[in-house]
């Protein structure tokens, strides 16, 4: 979410010349959520990669045996993308509420 609210302080003017434009708030609200997702689902896929690397590496190299459960995988990944969807619906919201003329002044 920090991130997400970094990201709509730094394109503020970015913002104000897409709604002076004509943008809608549905349409910066999307294009804030949809960021927000990609980053979380490409965090769940290198956090999922991590894992399976790590489980592989225990399993061959020592004598702990290891199993990785697919249900486990897509309920890893259905959460991962759940977060962003979550964590980013403030900062979409933010930024699709801001006043074009303000969000042009800010500096």
């Amino acid at each position: 979410m920090n991130i997400m609210l970094v990201s709509v302080t730094e394109r503020t003017r970015e913002i104000g010349i897409r709604k002076a434009l004509g943008a809608r708030r549905r349409d910066v609200l999307f294009q804030f959520l949809v960021e927000a997702v990609v980053l979380s689902v490409l965090g769940g896929l290198l956090g999922i990669a991590a894992g399976l690397g790590t489980a592989h590496v225990v399993g061959s190299g020592g004598t702990w045996e290891t199993a990785v459960q697919t249900n486990s995988i897509f309920m890893s990944f259905g959460i991962a993308a759940a977060t962003g969807v979550f964590f980013g619906l403030y900062p979409a919201r933010k930024a699709s509420r801001l006043d074009p003329i303000d969000a042009l002044r800010h500096e």
